[in-house]
């Protein structure tokens, strides 16, 4: 089979690799479609996770294409997605073979199927918006009154619209990048912000350029706050948006940054502050969502190339273009 491997830290190639033979309880799928993720990204250019060669893809849409012992050959043919971590905790797209490559192994209790004629490309967003799912239930119960969202990249936009969904009447999104924003507003957020044309204080400056000159829902705060975006500013940020009582949900990845606020802002506005981590449990409900027709999945998808072109892929997702927000190879 063909896949894209990385063969060090920073060089992607194309290559000829055996095609693998699913084992007991696995099934093996021909990939269709895998996006292109900023996880992907730090893996390439080296993490101690993922040992070279390997094969990346954890955000995958593909088709059952031969079945190990003991699972029911009738899945052969059946589109799907599935949950990626397998049986020893390791996951596929990082210490096991992704979407990178025309065939993958995966579990077949993992599977969730896909209905006939569903865009492939889309479902390989199926992945984040499970992410989105599996936090959106750690929030709990949305607050209807408003919420404020940090973070443009796909997993803040599907949050947006999640929160859009659950009926919340006021959103704010703020982002970074002009086309992202105008896409938040397409999926339904009342106001957003460029964090580019703000003062050094974002809050106060978020709360002056919403609510200048009009009655405001984000005072006396924000019921919900989800932080989305990685960012130590927009955390520290979002603590001080957060209204009394009110929830910050943490989805982001902040890498080695740590927590520099004042504990009493907890103690004295009784916040609650929520993590949320990868997407387990959340996966036939992100496929109900995903697959109900006034669900805007597909409008995350900004470009599809064939699987031959990663390297076009890949430079694309890196030069953070104002537009792009998931970047999908199919594979033909």
């Amino acid at each position: 089979m063909r896949a894209i491997v990385l063969a060090a830290p920073g060089r992607l190639e194309m290559r000829e690799v055996p095609r693998p033979n699913p084992p007991q309880g696995h099934v093996r799928i021909r990939t269709a479609a895998v996006g292109i993720c900023a996880t992907d990204l730090a893996m390439i250019d080296g993490n101690p996770r993922v040992k070279c060669p390997a094969i990346l893809g954890h955000e995958w849409s593909g088709v059952v294409d031969a079945v190990g012992s003991g699972v029911d050959e009738s899945l052969v043919g059946k589109a799907c997605v599935a949950e990626n971590i397998l049986e020893d905790g390791g996951e596929v797209g990082f210490e096991h073979y992704g979407g990178y490559g025309e065939f993958f192994s995966t579990r077949a209790e993992n599977l969730q199927f896909l209905p006939e004629g569903f865009d492939m490309a889309a479902a390989a967003l199926i992945e984040p918006l499970a992410v989105g799912v599996r936090a959106i239930r750690r929030l709990g119960p949305a607050d209807k009154r408003s919420a404020l969202v940090f973070g443009d990249g796909p997993v803040g936009l599907l949050m947006l619209a999640l929160l859009v969904r659950a009926g919340v009447a006021y959103t704010l999104l703020i982002g970074g990048r002009p086309g992202r924003l105008a896409l938040a507003r397409q999926l339904g957020a009342a106001d957003v912000v460029n964090y580019h044309e703000v003062a050094f204080d974002l809050a106060s400056a978020i709360l002056e350029k919403v609510c200048h000159g009009r009655s405001c829902p984000a005072v006396p705060g924000f019921p919900s706050v989800i932080e989305a975006s990685g960012s130590a500013a927009a955390m520290h940020a979002a603590l001080q948006l957060a209204g009394h009582g009110g929830k910050v949900l943490v989805i982001g990845d902040y890498g080695e940054a740590r927590a520099d606020f004042p504990w009493n802002l907890l103690l004295h506005r009784e916040l609650q502050l929520i993590g949320s981590n990868a997407s387990a449990g959340a996966w036939p409900e992100a496929v109900r969502l995903a697959t109900h027709p006034n669900f805007p999945l597909s409008r995350l998808v900004s470009a599809r190339l064939p699987a031959e072109r990663f390297a076009e892929g890949i430079d694309l997702v890196r030069s953070r273009t104002s537009d792009v927000v998931k970047v999908v190879l199919e594979w033909t």
